[in-house]
């Protein structure tokens, strides 16, 4: 005789019921302890005097259900499944075939089915593990960046953007700065403090953000580059960006480190907004390095002195595009219509392309080699392009942006139907509510006619 699986409440049966057949145990003891009825427990008790220990196995087990579907139920959905909903997850093929095929099977039935005929897999057995990266072992070598959008002054002020720079080496914070969006101009000012305080690091490690990534293929200008990666290729600093948000889990783990730590400490200080943020900001950097920054294998610092004029680091940072002249010494920039002056250098310029360097404040400079030109604004349009490509990050900035725009703008006329079709009143018949009796020029042709009619007879 093999093994017989049992369960273990008929485990616990059998060695009741063996007491009670012993004698160490009453029959009505085993029923208060069983929680059956007395005469059930003389039915156990006499099959196991009968067949054995063996018997007491519910009857059931190891049989089909009684309300199993049949098997030929089953493999035509599989088959429906594989033919035409290969790519389905569970709920929307059950629904499909409940629609479409007049086959109604419950989701997780088609679940396990799935699963057993290998169309579906779960998340558990779906799930991608991620390898630990190590530390950079010197210190300046590689700077995390990200920007982190939340209500960092909760209630007492808006929702504003937080761009965050970590050392991969240390975990310590190097740049901390409040902004309303991630654009280029805010990274060009946090980059703009960063090498003030620290110097130039070997690289940067972001995410695939517009600004640091062109994310169209064949986008015609740039060399391939954003703003900021050109801005960072002429200052010999490399751009990196990571695959997924857990291969910069440092910058991803300290956002969320600091939206806990930060905003409790903005709450203290009592601060609302982003001016008073950013002055604070510095004093909790350095609280926090303090605190939490470890030391790197190495100690080397690999971050390099710019020896570059201020002058020059502003050029550097700020958006710089080419534009071509028309043959009326004009160009389009951002919905504007810019018209050089006529020069003797200007002249020349007909079909050539010029540099335009614009700047955070707003300025704007056209240089032709080197050489600033002068010009002025011909048509200014600053109402956003219609079905603008909007991402997700600058949403809030954009619709800001869009409302101030809106307010601004005069109420439109409503034009009356006359005013449609272009009628003017001549004013020579009197309109149905004008009192023409009193009107002088009729008055005085009435005198006339009567003094004519007089003189005749």
């Amino acid at each position: 005789m093999g093994l017989i699986a049992m369960s273990e409440r008929d485990l616990q049966r059998i060695e009741v019921l063996s007491k009670v057949i012993d004698g160490r145990m009453t029959l009505v003891t085993a029923a208060h302890v069983l929680g059956l009825s007395t005469r059930q427990v003389r039915r156990l008790l006499e099959r196991i005097r009968t067949d054995g220990a063996a018997s007491i196995r519910h009857k059931a087990i190891g049989r089909p259900s009684n309300n199993r579907i049949s098997d030929g139920v089953r493999d035509y959905a599989v088959t429906l499944v594989r033919e035409r909903y290969a790519d389905f997850g569970p709920t929307l093929a059950a629904e499909k075939l409940a629609e479409r095929d007049g086959l109604r099977v419950s989701r997780e039935t088609l679940r396990k089915w799935m699963s057993e005929a290998g169309l579906w897999l779960s998340r558990k057995q779906r799930r991608t593990f991620h390898q630990p990266r190590l530390r950079r072992e010197a210190y300046g070598e590689l700077v995390q960046i990200d920007g982190s959008e939340h209500r960092w002054f909760e209630d007492r002020g808006d929702p504003c953007s937080l761009l965050v720079f970590i050392d991969d080496a240390t975990g310590k914070l190097m740049q901390l700065r409040f902004v309303r969006s991630e654009s280029a101009f805010s990274y060009f000012e946090a980059l703009e403090l960063y090498l003030k305080d620290h110097g130039a690091p070997v690289a940067f490690y972001s995410d695939k953000h517009s600004v640091f990534r062109v994310a169209k293929k064949d986008a015609k200008g740039g060399q391939g580059m954003t703003q900021f990666g050109r801005a960072l290729s002429e200052l010999n600093i490399e751009i990196l960006c990571a695959n997924s948000s857990q291969a910069k889990g440092r910058v991803e783990r300290m956002n969320r480190t600091l939206q806990d730590r930060l905003i409790k400490d903005l709450r203290l200080e009592g601060i609302c907004g982003m001016d008073d943020g950013n002055a604070f900001l510095p004093r909790f950097m350095e609280g926090y390095n303090r605190q939490f920054a470890i030391t790197p294998a190495r100690p080397d610092d690999l971050h390099r002195s710019l020896n570059l004029a201020p002058d020059r680091l502003k050029e550097i940072l700020c958006k710089r595009e080419q534009r071509y002249v028309g043959a009326q010494l004009t160009f389009s920039f951002e919905r504007q219509r810019i018209m050089l002056e006529e020069t003797e250098v200007t002249r020349g310029l007909v079909g050539r392309y010029v540099e335009t360097y614009a700047y955070a404040d707003g300025r704007l400079d056209v240089r032709w080699k080197g050489h600033s030109l002068p010009y002025r604004v011909f048509d200014k349009d600053q109402r956003v392009t219609h079905a603008a490509i909007t991402e997700n990050k600058r949403l809030g900035d954009v619709l800001a942006y869009i409302k101030a725009r809106q307010d601004e703008r005069p109420a439109p006329k409503v034009k009356t139907n006359s005013e449609k079709i272009g009628y003017r009143p001549r004013g020579r018949k009197p309109g149905k509510r004008t009192d023409f009796t009193n009107d002088p020029a009729v008055i005085a042709r009435r005198r006339q006619a009567l003094s004519e009619l007089d003189a005749a007879e």
